[in-house]
């Protein structure tokens, strides 16, 4: 191995995404490679055993790509995503075929293994590129398909004050996309309707807050309802779709202004697949430009998905 070398391979294997990226220490990206899992029109996601499977079957090729032009040769150590969150008992079956990969090529190549938690990566990947990259406590809300939280970050240490206590916005978008026709993950064909429709309609109820936490599944149900009175209302159902997420907006200015109060906490990053949303970022970048509450989002495709916030947290234990 080449010992001037300063890259670092990570490997995330999530719900619906096989991801590899190997990034170096300028933090400059030199491969980023996704594949998403396959999912049966019609269903609203995957079995553990189903994801795994197909995440064994994803990486061989990933690798082999990630690793081709003499990259392998310069690779300081391996990182991989081990389970969701940074808590104990978090554990999903999903990250157990990143772990197994991520320790043969580590051993393959002689370098450290490292592994951290999905939440983790997903904030790495933003704060690394952001005007945070630098600052030791804020607020940040990690917002995905599976997910939906505010966390306080300290140095060493994340911790959940706030978010939804039971669906998170994106199984909400993804349900309602479906029930519309869209192929799961529908939240990128909901954000164009979204951006695109001349109106939101006046049908759904406000997102009640009980102190920084909220519930989901209401407006969820009166989605789907209202789509089942639209049918094939397209003007209708772009419309309800602009009210679902001017809802989402309302919510997370409501919630980062009682934070930021409750914190002494003004600088605020979004993080996960629904912060690249172009409706919900544009939204709230126009709410808070008159605040002195600071709001930083990152690349939307650095927002979804991702194994470069992985490598990067490598990189911190390489490059320190």
């Amino acid at each position: 191995m080449n010992q001037t070398a300063n890259w670092i391979l990570g490997i995330d294997t999530s719900n619906y995404k096989t991801s590899v990226a190997v990034v170096d220490s300028e933090k400059k990206i030199l491969c980023d490679l996704r594949k998403l899992l396959r999912v049966k029109q019609g269903e609203r996601g995957l079995r553990q055993s189903d994801a795994l499977f197909q995440h064994l079957e994803n990486l061989p090729p990933l690798l082999e790509e990630a690793l081709s032009d003499g990259r392998n040769r310069d690779i300081r150590a391996v990182c991989t995503s081990d389970r969701p969150r940074p808590v104990e008992g978090s554990y999903m079956p999903v990250f157990k075929a990143g772990i197994g990969f991520g320790q043969a090529v580590a051993a393959a190549l002689q370098v450290p293994h490292y592994m951290f938690s999905h939440q983790e990566g997903h904030i790495e990947a933003i704060r690394a590129y952001s005007q945070f990259a630098e600052k030791e406590a804020f607020l940040c809300y990690h917002l995905s398909g599976g997910t939906c939280e505010l966390l306080k970050v300290e140095p060493g240490s994340l911790t959940k004050i706030g978010g939804s206590k039971d669906l998170s916005m994106g199984q909400v978008l993804d349900r309602v996309g479906v029930k519309m026709g869209f192929s799961f993950p529908a939240g990128e064909s909901l954000d164009h309707m979204a951006v695109s429709a001349e109106s939101a309609s006046q049908d759904l109820k406000k997102i009640p807050a009980d102190g920084l936490w909220f519930n989901l599944s209401g407006i969820e149900t009166q989605c789907g309802r209202k789509l089942e009175e639209l049918r094939k209302n397209e003007t209708g159902q772009e419309s309800l779709v602009r009210e679902l997420f001017d809802k989402f907006v309302k919510i997370l200015i409501e919630i980062t202004e009682k934070a930021a109060d409750e914190t002494g906490l003004d600088s605020v990053m979004f993080a996960g697949g629904v912060s690249s949303s172009r409706y919900v970022r544009r939204r709230l970048e126009q709410y808070f430009e008159r605040s002195s509450i600071e709001i930083a989002f990152g690349r939307p495709e650095l927002s979804q998905d991702n194994a470069v916030g992985t490598a990067l947290l490598g990189g911190r234990r390489i490059w320190r």
